[in-house]
């Protein structure tokens, strides 16, 4: 029989043969109650733990270290050592542990994050997920979640990023641009201040119109390409930039769009049958529903030009 611990998800890091024969249990964070009891335990124990010293944990300080240790026992066990070494003997030789004893032996709250494993995708995604969902208080909660626990602001810069493109898109196209500006300002300032501007892009994403039109045409392109005959350049939008090319009928009846009112004109530019479906279609939101208005007036115009 073979027992194995692992605090990495064992989906991801267990030989998949080993894994088919297994079966896993998943252990939980350990509750504000549990570790209390363990505090205690140990505060009274006098032969494994600190009973000796005679510690008398005030209520409050107890809590403190229960709740700031996340789930921790290690940490609240770590920071009773340390209360227990600050705490000065009193005429009883006994040691009483207050709440402000308590509030600097634990020092920082145990913050449940790896940057390898669960917690760090799971800590992103949700970020992630609250600036799509317009709630800019929970995705700076999440931000500062990671920014405390030392992730690399360069990722969390990359997936603002890639955010303000496949979710706000042309809704509001300045999404973009304060995202790759908060990108190259973390390159430039580095932590502790790249986390203003990391702070600022992901309010304004959290707080502009939405729209994920661009993500999907994209997507509905890749599909056509990858299942679909490769179309044909059409001639006449053609290189022309080489000796020989008009010979070929390269650019031959190509119509040069601001040469025509308003900047159009009906032209083909991908060979009728080539493609499926429409591609983009822009949400009625933000920018986007501007695109929309103009798209529109010159689909009118192609369909009158038939």
């Amino acid at each position: 029989v073979l027992i194995g611990a692992t605090t990495e998800n064992p989906f991801f890091e267990v030989n998949t043969p080993l894994l088919s024969r297994a079966r896993i249990f998943r252990f939980e964070a350990l509750s504000e109650e549990h570790i209390a009891r363990i505090v205690e335990a140990a505060a009274a124990d006098e032969e494994r733990g600190l009973g000796k010293l005679r510690l008398r944990l005030d209520a409050d300080a107890l809590a403190h270290l229960a709740g700031m240790a996340n789930g921790d026992a290690r940490s609240a066990l770590n920071a009773l050592d340390l209360a227990a070494v600050l705490a000065e003997p009193d005429e009883s030789a006994s040691r009483r542990i207050p709440l402000p004893l308590a509030e600097e032996a634990m020092q920082q709250r145990a913050l449940g994050y790896d940057r390898d494993g669960d917690n760090h995708y799971d800590t992103i995604s949700a970020f992630i997920k609250s600036m799509r969902g317009s709630d800019p208080d929970a995705a700076l909660y999440w931000l500062a979640r990671m920014i405390a626990a030392g992730e690399d602001p360069r990722f969390i810069a990359r997936r603002i990023v890639i955010q303000a493109a496949e979710d706000v898109g042309n809704a509001d196209p300045m999404a973009l641009v304060v995202a790759t500006a908060a990108a190259h300002a973390v390159e430039c300032v580095g932590m502790p201040e790249a986390q203003i501007p990391l702070a600022q892009a992901a309010v304004y994403l959290a707080t502009a119109p939405k729209s994920n039109a661009a993500y999907l045409g994209i997507s509905r392109a890749l599909a056509d390409v990858a299942e679909r005959r490769s179309a044909p350049v059409p001639l006449h939008l053609r290189d022309t930039s080489y000796r020989g090319a008009h010979a070929l009928g390269h650019g031959k009846g190509y119509r040069y769009p601001h040469d025509f009112p308003g900047g159009w004109v009906a032209q083909e530019y991908i060979s009728e049958g080539a493609i499926s479906r429409r591609y983009y279609e822009p949400t009625d939101r933000g920018h986007e529903a501007e695109i929309r208005r103009r798209m529109e007036a010159i689909e009118k115009r192609r369909d009158g030009e038939r």
